[in-house]
């Protein structure tokens, strides 16, 4: 039985990001970066909104309904059609109104165009949706565990990286002052040239 990590570890592998290289028009690393950095913004804005019961109910409801985990068991053709794919109302569900700092930080730390970084989030946010999905389907976690399996996730990843994960928690905390991006992006400059 995978954990969540496990599940997304084997799912984008290095085949999955040379092939969303390719979709992107950018490099492996730059995509490796990307998704080092997309993928706690994403398990992060999930964990705040299971925080909330109401939230919780509603995130384990579009796993049970929408997102088994059959994704990742044809992952590269669905990256041959993300675009028709569900990404951009999870993440209208997951970031909301943060969705546009978080990708163009991202996008701007890592040398990919805002319009890149956003279509590698249409691409992630049904990949880590379907993880999630399995995983809760394999440890029989319904919506009161929702928030603890996130946690231990968030919790590990900011253990692994833990200057990536805050600057990562910085772009969702933003109060979208106008400067935000550009104080963001300057400190994960300085991060990434360490």
């Amino acid at each position: 039985m995978a954990g969540l990590m496990d599940l997304l570890g084997a799912a984008l592998n290095e085949n999955t990001v040379k092939q969303i290289a390719t979709q992107l028009g950018a490099s492996d690393s730059q995509v490796q970066s990307a998704i080092g950095m997309a993928l706690p913004a994403l398990l992060q804005a999930m964990q705040r909104n299971a925080a909330d019961p109401q939230g919780a109910e509603s995130l384990a409801n579009a796993l049970q309904r929408d997102h088994d985990g059959g994704i990742l068991d044809d992952l590269m053709g669905f990256l041959g059609n993300a675009q028709q794919g569900p990404g951009a109302g999870i993440l209208r569900h997951v970031l909301g109104d943060q969705r546009m700092v978080v990708q163009q930080g991202i996008g701007q730390a890592t040398g990919i165009n805002p319009n890149q970084m956003g279509d590698l989030l249409e691409v992630l946010a049904p990949v880590v949706m379907g993880a999630l999905g399995r995983a809760t389907r394999q440890q029989g976690v319904g919506a009161g565990g929702l928030l603890d399996m996130l946690g231990q996730v968030t919790g590990q990843m900011q253990r692994q990286q833990p200057q990536a994960f805050n600057l990562v928690n910085m772009l969702l905390d933003q109060n979208r002052d106008g400067n935000v991006v550009d104080d963001v992006v300057r400190m994960l400059g300085n991060f990434f040239k360490r």
